[in-house]
């Protein structure tokens, strides 16, 4: 069955508008364009719609939808399942949530003390899971169940303060990776990255050595979703140079 753009708006819930654009940035052409210069959609254009709807109700954005979409090895089936995996980790994520907030509201009107790591418990816990599901299997396999689960477990344990602290540990990071300059990896910037992303991987390492440092770093080359967290952070690609300050401070 074929339908106008119109007609494709109105059964997706999504408006025209959105439609030209997604033409117009060339993530979801038209089967053809009528006589009148209609855009004419079919099957495969609808189902190429089904699957930007389901990433977008992932919080992809656009660009990174069009990126995995548009990849030679792209399977509508594997995107469908990894859908439905992001999608039932997304379920729990908010059962989680809705727990945390019923045990808040339970507290407040009968007057309970809730621990500071009560409150934030559900928090930490949906940050593990998320990086479970986007890296576990690959630190898993380098690192083993062991190092992993211990990793998990204090990063579970910590403080609101502590994590406010990564936090800002590691956009300090970015703010000093930006001005090293790659020829002067002795420079005091290059040696502030270093030191701020060693201080950040002891929030949730069980125990830091220089070779288990380069490990991490020699990933975020190999695998292009560690590599996409640290360029896009920066908003350019740096993860090379993070590797050669790690490297150069840990020789």
């Amino acid at each position: 069955m074929e339908y106008t753009i119109k007609q494709l708006a109105d059964l997706a819930g999504v408006s025209t508008r959105t439609l030209r654009y997604y033409d117009q940035i060339d993530l979801l052409k038209p089967k053809y364009n009528s006589k009148n210069n209609y855009r004419i959609y079919g099957e495969k254009q609808i189902d190429r719609l089904q699957q930007i709807l389901f990433y977008r109700a992932l919080e992809f954005s656009l660009s990174k939808i069009k990126q995995l979409m548009n990849d030679d090895d792209y399977s509508e089936l594997t995107a469908l399942k990894e859908q439905q995996e992001l999608l039932v980790l997304k379920q729990r994520n908010l059962d989680e949530l809705l727990n945390t907030v019923n045990a808040t509201i339970k507290a407040k009107q009968e007057k309970i003390t809730m621990t500071d790591n009560d409150k934030f418990e559900a928090f930490k816990n949906i940050k593990i899971k998320e990086n479970e599901s986007e890296f576990g299997k690959e630190i898993r396999d380098k690192y083993g169940d062991d190092v992993v689960d211990e990793s998990n477990h204090k990063f579970a344990g910590l403080r609101q303060v502590d994590i406010k602290k990564m936090k800002k540990i590691e956009e300090d990071m970015f703010v000093n990776l930006l001005k090293v300059d790659e020829s002067d990896l002795d420079s005091v910037y290059a040696k502030l990255v270093y030191e701020d992303h060693k201080k950040w991987l002891s929030y949730s390492l069980p125990n830091y050595s220089a070779s288990t440092h380069r490990g991490l770093v020699d990933m975020y080359i190999t695998d292009k979703r560690f590599s996409d967290y640290y360029n896009n952070k920066a908003n350019k690609p740096v993860v090379q140079l993070l590797r050669d300050v790690v490297y150069h401070y840990t020789k």
